[in-house]
């Protein structure tokens, strides 16, 4: 059993800063992660589908859509992938046009959670920096970071490749007959996504857009950061 002075010496020398390094890409990463599957069953539901509230995936709990190797490639890469809402597009009135609208939800939250949090980033900025906190300077940093990584997972959930959202837009446009047969065949677009993730391949160019369209957005920053100064200076 460890003396008082022993789990003394262990706290003081514990290296805080990176379990801080590692909670500043967890959290934002499930708050991404969430928000998207919860946009996917919420929209099936309003188009005539229960199967995702019956599976009990219409909820905040991150641990209900939590696909762990996703989860890890979104904190590493701030690219993956969360458990899939089931979806039944044989209960939509026109199933190839209430797919791709369930699949469209996902990417569209994700983008419009990176310009309510790079508002909240630069309303917030003065008030959270302001003299030299620490722990205001690592939720300012979040708020940043979520929106980057948000604008991350909807870029990467919109390459039409299975069962990525992309694919199910793309393939909506197709005929019915070489739609289902696709469909069918989506389970194995998950062997070409890993070999494109782990090789790199979708690195530079997502990075690329990534950075682009975040720059784009980055101006709600900009406006929530001018109302911040009316208020807080």
């Amino acid at each position: 059993m460890c003396s008082i002075g022993a789990w003394q010496e262990i706290w003081e020398g514990f290296d805080f800063s990176q379990v801080l390094s590692v909670l500043l890409s967890v959290i934002p990463s499930l708050v991404c992660i969430t928000l998207h599957e919860l946009s996917h069953g919420l929209t099936a539901k309003a188009l005539g589908d229960d199967t995702a509230s019956r599976a009990g995936r219409l909820t905040l709990n991150p641990l209900k859509h939590l696909d762990l190797m996703g989860l890890v490639m979104m904190v590493v890469a701030h690219v993956g992938w969360a458990k899939p809402v089931p979806v039944n597009m044989m209960k939509f009135r026109d199933p190839k046009r209430g797919m791709a609208l369930t699949a469209l939800a996902g990417p569209v939250s994700n983008v419009l959670i990176t310009c309510v949090f790079f508002f909240l980033y630069g309303f917030l900025l003065i008030p959270l920096t302001a003299g030299g906190s620490a722990a205001g300077d690592y939720l300012a940093q979040m708020l940043q970071l979520t929106a980057i990584i948000s604008m991350g997972y909807a870029v990467f959930n919109l390459i039409p490749i299975p069962p990525l959202d992309g694919s199910k837009v793309v393939f909506s446009l197709i005929g019915d007959e070489a739609y289902y047969k696709l469909m069918r065949y989506e389970r194995y677009g998950m062997i070409l996504l890993y070999a494109l993730v782990f090789t790199n391949l979708l690195g530079a160019p997502l990075r690329t857009a990534i950075a682009y369209l975040s720059g784009k957005l980055f101006v709600f920053a900009e406006w929530g950061f001018a109302l911040g100064k009316t208020l807080f200076l």
